[in-house]
């Protein structure tokens, strides 16, 4: 139960943390780029690589606060970590045809499954 729980308030402290920078980097640009979900983006690698990195050697961490920190709280910040951390992986043990294989599915398809979307909203409620 107390796995399930610091998932929850992570992930509710992730979304607050991934609104807040997100809005507050975005509102420094003049540009339509997404900068505020990029730094959100690249933020979060950043501390899923440390995290990975700190975890994966000498520091003891217990699962369940490891996971409350990954799967809760950079969950909530932005999933892309996750993706970049899986890639990463895949690349490190030499999967390299699969790590393309991830960003090429992850990217690619994950944009055609947004546009099926919009065009299925579009379809069915006019947008």
């Amino acid at each position: 139960m107390l796995k399930w729980s610091l998932i929850a308030i992570g992930g509710a402290f992730g979304s607050l943390m991934r609104y807040s920078l997100q809005g507050w980097v975005q509102g420094l640009t003049v540009s339509v780029f997404p900068w505020g979900t990029f730094a959100v983006n690249l933020t979060a690698c950043l501390a899923i690589g440390f995290l990975s990195g700190m975890f994966g050697g000498s520091m003891l961490i217990r699962e369940e606060y490891r996971i409350g920190l990954t799967v809760g709280v950079l969950g909530g910040y932005s999933t892309f970590s996750t993706f970049g951390l899986e890639t990463f992986n895949l690349a490190k043990d030499k999967e390299f045809a699969l790590a393309g294989m991830n960003l090429l599915f992850s990217c690619g398809v994950g944009t055609l499954a947004v546009w099926a979307g919009y065009r299925l909203a579009e379809h069915w409620y006019g947008v």
